[in-house]
């Protein structure tokens, strides 16, 4: 940049000050994670998502919102949180619908997520605006012609082929298809025998059935009120897809059950083992999660996605962990951080397993889980089973180091260790080394915790939890022999009744008309 001289004397001190302050701007500008210099173009930012699609009904609706640039290249950076405004509104006015419209989540990438309720069915449709500075942004505003149905609202897609495409489900989940190698064929006589004798004593067993897509059930063992969320999700489904008569049994306890044997039985459970064949489903943790968002419950799968701390940079480079004492390789981390807290900050926040350990070892404050970011590396262990924190940490901006385990969830097949995270030994024993390894090698530390990021956002996403949960049933339901009953001790789990929010099922319509031609 030049700066003209001039005779004056006054004039080149006034003109070098004017360059030292340009010079300057420029710089923080280049620094600063918000950079306004090439401003946002509203008509070139891109809206996109199933939210805005009448179809895709999910209990909470989202879309994503990229920021563009003048010249037409995505932001990577957050331009702001404040940056766009969303107003969601019935297409017909005299349509009175209690709809939840939080602000656009900055996921601090240039992104962002936003997340709507329905309190009530749509029967018009949904007028969707998205603004920046009250201009138009995109295409807004859509049309998203109705009827738009609310979560309870009970009118499942009779397609199955056609709501599968609306979901945009995978072809194939790998999890899925090697859980079912070991049961080719599922005799559902030999299961009701087999089953309650071996494993009603277990803890919590649930009996299901599905029939003509209305839920039935009976309880078996002591520790069965986890079927809370095991209902919840069923009827979940079963409102937005009719699912194909089946019946189950489901462990709504900690460990799974089946061990790896010639004669084993199905059981569907919330986590597995290389030790057992139980044939996993999301953990009740996740689900729950993705039924309840917006709903009293904070920590949720698109909630993270907002609150992943400050940037990279500024972040606190140390490995982080708190958690219960649920099994003794914690509190070796907790004197691993100890002896090394230049490296890692490790506490226990809650006692029950070795109570007597605890005058030793210490007790450490509750930490908010958002605050957990404010750090590099999170340090992800076992609990009783698989630490069901492992989703929510994939999800945010730091690194994971994952404990060596034979528990997984559903998704860890699809995750590579070295790629979306960094594998540790199970007894710890090069931790240390690799949180050492992150600090030196800064820039690929960061990279592994994007990718895993990444993916984390593909597999965790809501649909995919639907499109997963039908197609265990699915094919569940295509192996088993004999003919799924509703047994004289099974109850009716009946759909929830909420006369406050009516919706008219057009489909149920529809296919009443064919039944009658």
């Amino acid at each position: 940049m030049a700066c003209k001289r001039g005779v004056d004397l006054v004039e080149p001190f006034q003109s070098g000050v004017v360059c030292m302050f340009v010079v300057l701007a420029a710089f923080i500008c280049t620094n600063l994670p918000v950079c306004d210099c090439e401003g946002i173009s509203p008509e070139r930012c891109l809206v996109w998502g199933p939210g805005l699609n009448a179809d895709t009904v999910l209990p909470v609706r989202h879309f994503f919102i990229q920021a563009v640039n003048s010249r037409g290249e995505n932001l990577t950076l957050s331009p702001g949180k404040d940056t766009f405004k969303v107003k969601i509104s019935p297409l017909d006015n005299n349509e009175h619908i209690r709809i939840h419209v939080p602000p656009p989540m900055d996921r601090g990438d240039g992104s962002f997520l936003m997340r709507y309720r329905l309190y009530g069915s749509a029967q018009k449709g949904l007028k969707v605006q998205v603004l920046y500075r009250d201009a138009a942004v995109a295409k807004s505003p859509y049309t998203i012609q109705g009827p738009v149905y609310h979560e309870y609202c009970n009118c499942p897609e009779l397609n199955a082929a056609t709501w599968h495409r609306v979901m945009q489900c995978p072809a194939e989940e790998p999890q899925i298809l090697a859980d079912f190698k070991s049961f080719p064929n599922i005799d559902l006589q030999h299961l009701r025998q087999e089953v309650p004798h071996r494993f009603s004593n277990r803890g919590g067993l649930i009996h299901y059935s599905i029939i003509n897509n209305q839920l039935y059930r009976r309880t078996l063992g002591k520790y069965t009120d986890f079927k809370m969320f095991s209902d919840e999700m069923l009827l979940s489904l079963t409102r937005k897809v009719r699912v194909p008569d089946v019946e189950f049994y489901l462990n709504v306890g900690d460990w799974p059950l089946e061990t790896r044997r010639a004669d084993a039985v199905p059981i569907l459970s919330w986590c597995g083992s290389t030790d057992t064949q139980d044939i996993v489903l999301p953990t009740y943790e996740v689900t729950h999660s993705t039924l309840e968002t917006l709903r009293g419950v904070t920590n949720d799968l698109l909630s993270v996605q907002g609150n992943t701390g400050p940037l990279w940079a500024n972040k606190t480079e140390r490995a982080f962990f708190r958690g219960r004492d649920s099994r003794e390789e914690r509190l070796q981390l907790v004197s691993l951080s100890k002896k090394n807290p230049e490296l890692l900050d490790a506490g226990i926040t809650g006692w029950f397993f070795f109570r007597d350990r605890e005058k030793h070892v210490g007790k450490a404050p509750l930490v908010g889980f958002f605050d957990f970011f404010k750090y590099k590396y999170q340090v992800n262990m076992d609990g009783t089973v698989a630490a069901y924190r492992f989703p929510y940490l994939m999800l945010g901006s730091s690194l994971v180091l994952k404990q060596d385990s034979q528990y997984y969830e559903h998704f860890y097949s699809q995750l590579k260790g070295g790629t979306h995270y960094i594998p540790v030994k199970r007894n710890l024993s090069d931790l240390l080394e690799k949180i050492k390894w992150a600090k030196e090698n800064d820039a690929e530390a960061q990279e592994i915790a994007r990718s895993g990021q990444a993916a984390a956002r593909e597999l965790l996403q809501p649909s995919r939890l639907y499109c997963y949960y039908y197609k265990v049933l699915h094919l569940y339901s295509k192996r088993q022999a004999g003919r799924p009953t509703r047994h004289a001790d099974m109850e009716l789990v009946p759909q929830p009744n909420d006369h406050t929010a009516l919706c008219t099922c057009e489909r149920k319509k529809e296919a009443a008309m064919k039944d009658e031609l």
